[in-house]
């Protein structure tokens, strides 16, 4: 894929999509952090429906620490893996008060330090708690890198790299955004909408599907 195609293509995504921001909610980077590593294997839905009864009663790594374990993961028991979250959130909690003042550190090597945080969730909160042009990849920027022919490689920091290498500069702070709300409501992994994708005439994907929306029926000859 040429500079001018992909240029092309997060032009159309902007303005389909003008204001992307993570689906996840959160008031301060902590929240924003915490939401993230519960994040892991679920999905946003589940994550708010927990954290919405979570963050109003601890929302700084003090608060969540004096939870202990046994009522935080009370708090999160509905999302997979809540149990090595739960421990993983408290040590972070920790960390967070002995070694960075309670705050969230802006540094990658200082977020992939923490427990249960790896380089896809220190990459989220550089992006969107810092303004940094990281690439988070997900299933959906792994998937849509190798489908649409933006950033094609077999394991996820080979995709990062290519994304990184390869997106306009311009589009750096909102890719990572653009690229998951698209991959999540548009080019889905079972059935990407390629009828009512605005990029679909700019996307290598050979195997595209075009359904006929539920109401539309195909007229009989």
């Amino acid at each position: 894929m040429n500079a001018e195609k992909r240029l092309e293509i997060f032009k159309r995504l902007k303005l389909a999509i003008p204001n992307p921001a993570t689906e996840l909610n959160y008031s301060n980077t902590f929240e924003l952090l915490i939401a993230v590593m519960l994040s892991a294997q679920a999905t946003d839905k589940s994550v708010n429906l927990a954290t919405g009864k979570l963050f109003p009663v601890a929302n700084t790594p003090e608060s969540m620490l004096a939870l202990g374990l046994d009522r935080l993961e009370h708090y999160i028991k509905t999302i997979g893996l809540y149990r090595s979250k739960a421990k993983n959130v408290l040590a972070t909690c920790q960390i967070l008060i002995q070694q960075h003042q309670s705050q969230v550190p802006n540094s990658r090597s200082a977020l992939e330090a923490l427990p249960g945080v790896g380089r896809k969730t220190a990459n989220v909160v550089l992006n969107t708690a810092f303004g940094e042009p990281t690439i988070a990849v997900d299933t959906h920027l792994f998937r849509l890198g190798n489908r649409i022919k933006l950033a094609t490689g077999k394991t996820v920091l080979d995709v990062e790299k290519k994304y990184v290498k390869t997106i306009p500069a311009e589009f750096m702070q909102d890719a990572h955004h653009l690229l998951i709300l698209h991959g999540r409501y548009v080019c889905t992994a079972r059935k990407p909408k390629c009828a009512e994708c605005c990029i679909e005439d700019l996307c290598e994907y050979q195997a595209k599907e075009y359904h006929l929306p539920a109401s539309v029926k195909p007229t009989s000859k």
